[in-house]
């Protein structure tokens, strides 16, 4: 949800020229009022977001616009069905 919202946020910034109101954050995210506030603290706990005065959306500051990648081991190790290839690692030629 987190990362929806960011990406709606920066997207109306970039075309719009401003930031949405909660009545489209909701419109755009189908989501109630309570559920996209507690996911912009979490914006901001991560520091994703700023936001000052918590009373209106319009005085949020985006910081990072993009979700955060994982290294790449670490995003390997989470899917299964991805083998981890080491550097100097013959597996790739031995087994696939």
């Amino acid at each position: 949800m987190e990362r929806k919202i960011l990406r709606i946020l920066f997207n109306f910034l970039s075309g719009r020229r401003r930031l949405p109101t909660i009545h489209e954050l909701e419109i755009k995210t189908g989501k109630r009022k309570d559920v996209i506030l507690h996911s912009l603290r979490e914006l901001e706990r991560l520091e994703y977001i700023e936001w000052k005065d918590k009373t209106n959306v319009q005085t949020i500051v985006i910081i990072e616009k993009w979700e955060r990648k994982e290294p790449a081991h670490e995003e390997a190790h989470k899917r299964q069905d991805l083998p981890v290839i080491r550097e100097g690692n013959t597996d790739y030629w031995t087994k696939y």
